[in-house]
């Protein structure tokens, strides 16, 4: 009867541990996510600001392009 309980008792020794391990791996795991998810927030902000300098630079285009027109119609040369 005591080689079974000492049997028990390893047993639940040894499944403590791994559960102990694999609660560390967790912690681990779930520091890298936060760490993946604040970068993912700057690459999609990075994003962002390039489609508002994107819009930006194209309004700037359409101006331009109005201008010239403007002045190649005065110029009479369209």
């Amino acid at each position: 009867m005591e080689n079974i309980e000492n049997l028990v008792l390893e047993h639940l020794r040894h499944i403590r541990g791994r559960v102990d391990q694999i609660a560390e791996d967790m912690g681990d795991l779930k520091h890298r996510m936060s760490g993946l998810e604040q970068a993912m927030n700057l690459v999609k902000r990075e994003i962002n600001l390039s489609e508002e300098t994107d819009a930006r630079q194209q309004i700037t285009l359409d101006k331009l392009a109005e201008r010239i027109g403007r002045i190649e119609r005065r110029l009479e040369l369209s």
